[in-house]
Order: C-alpha cells, then structure tokens, then sequence
C-alpha cells in the first residue's frame, strides 16, 4: 500500500499511506494500527485537544529511530486545517512581541487523521486554548507531572500522587489522575476561571515544594536529575506558557505502544499499596475501558 488509498471521513478526503509500515517494531504495530487507534479514540481525545495548539512528535521510520518535534504546520497542510497564529512564549505565556508560530488545531476527525498519517504519534498540548479568533487566553488547567527517577517507577509515583492530590484539597483544588503512558503520571486541576501562566506554575511549584520539604526522601521538586535517583520528580514546570503535556488518550513513543490514560483514585491507591496493581496501559486495553467507563477525564461541560 505504498502509494496509499483516497478516504473520506467527514466530508474531508485523505490520502492515507504506508498503511503497512511498522511504527511499533516491537509489537509490530503498523500504522493503520494507528490510525486506527486514533479514529476509534477520537471521541473521547477531541474535547482534551480543542482549541489547544498542538506541538506533534513525529516518528516517520518508527519509534527506535530518529524522531522530531513539530510546532508549525508543515508545508502541504490541507486548507481546511484550522490552525492558530501563536506569538512564541516565554514563561509567563504567549508574548506579544516578536515572532509567531502557525499551529495547527486539532479539533475534528479529519485533521486527527491527518496527522496520525502524518506518523504523529505523540500529540502535547499547552495548559492555555485559543479562542475562535485564534486568539491566546489564560490556562484553564494546572498540570503536575510526577517523573519517577530510577529505580522508583509507577508504584511510588502512585504514593505521592495521594499525597499531591491531598495538598491541592487543602487549597480547595481537585486533581485528577492520569498515567503518562510512559514512566509516571499526570495530575490536572480544572481551573473555573482562565489564570495566567505565573500564577498556575506558582502554585505548582508551591505544592512540589512543601511536599519536598515534608517527604525528602520520596519527593524532590529539583530538576537536577543526580538528585532525582529513587524519588518522584515534582514537574511544575510544565505550566509555563511555552511548555506542553502529552494530551490524554495519546499514544506515546515507547517501544511498545502505550497510552496516557485517565484513572480513578481508587487505581492509584491500589497503585500506591501493590507494585503490581498498575501498570502503563496499551491502546487495546484503553479502548476497552472507554467502552465499559467512559472518559474519567471528560472536561467540564
């Protein structure tokens, strides 16, 4: 199928190719693998990358081999991608001043597949959406990404998820848990109202920083990675304007194909008592519990 087939999926024709080529050496996963995946998830995945510019990382060989950022549309992007003119961004979020970035904008089937075609696997998202003007506005997320250094991995990642969800509860904050399909997890924090990029990396940091000073030898908010061995790294980081997350429900670029995935707290505490009651889960297995739970995730109406 080198030369591909035409497609229509609403209303929109795709050229899809390579549909046999093996992204996935490992499992042997090909990319009609993945494009399938990608279609079938799409219904939970959509509302997650809606009005959010999305930065792609892109495995044309597949994963083992060299793989590359995407932030622009590249050159021959259909015309009825809807894309975002961004300002590049600096901490504090998107600048008003110098040079801009042309993002595409995820936000229905056809341009999903689009780039899953493209061998996107990985799809990261900042905290902060764009109007329907293409039009930067605050966060209306807060992300802590919980990085276990060796040979910590999910189980003690698990255990000090609990105790981040417990220092957001006493802020009046509720986190939400989500596995980051490749060593640690993800906690989100809904926010009722946009925030600036500041505020939201100050109040991680603050969070990272107190469970440091009163768990020293689980936790550590420092970036160095010599001081990261056997604790959980605090990212807070990941709240800065110009810095994005791996979007819930995408695949990563792992050998084996694995998927950021929503969890109960339940599944966390059971992850925090068992080293074994949790692991990084693959497509199957999350299209499954999408069938019989829906999305734990699912944004605010």
């Amino acid at each position: 199928m080198a030369d591909g087939i035409d497609v229509e999926v609403e209303g929109r024709t795709l050229r899809l190719t390579n549909l046999d080529k093996v992204l996935y050496p490992a499992t042997g996963t090909t990319k009609g693998e993945v494009l399938d995946y990608y279609a079938r998830i799409a219904p939970v995945l959509l509302p997650h990358l809606r009005g959010r510019p999305v930065t792609r990382v892109r495995w044309p060989h597949g994963v083992g081999r060299e793989s590359f950022f995407e932030k622009n549309a590249p050159a021959g992007t259909p015309s009825w991608v809807r894309t975002a003119e961004v300002p590049t961004t600096g901490s504090r979020g998107p600048s008003r001043h110098g040079d801009t970035l042309r993002f595409p904008l995820i936000d229905d089937l056809p341009t999903l597949m689009w780039a899953a075609n493209l061998a996107a696997l990985e799809l990261h998202v900042h905290q902060w959406r764009v109007d329907d003007e293409g039009r930067p506005v605050g966060a209306d997320r807060v992300v802590i990404d919980l990085d276990p250094g060796e040979p910590a991995g999910l189980h003690e990642c698990c255990a000090v998820a609990l105790l981040v969800r417990d220092e957001l509860a006493e802020r009046g904050l509720a986190a939400q848990p989500v596995t980051s399909g490749s060593k640690g997890l993800h906690l989100y924090v809904n926010l009722d109202e946009p925030w600036d990029a500041e505020a939201t990396s100050e109040l991680a940091r603050e969070v990272a920083e107190t469970l440091q000073r009163a768990h020293p030898d689980a936790v550590t908010a420092t970036m160095t990675k010599a001081r990261r061995r056997g604790k959980v790294f605090l990212d807070w980081s990941q709240n800065a304007g110009s810095k994005t997350t791996v979007s819930p429900y995408s695949l990563r670029g792992t050998s084996r194909p694995q998927v950021a995935t929503p969890l109960s707290w339940d599944e966390v505490a059971d992850g925090a008592e068992d080293p074994l009651a949790l692991e990084q889960l693959a497509p199957a297995a999350v299209l499954a519990r999408i069938e019989e739970q829906g999305d734990l995730l699912a944004p605010p109406a």
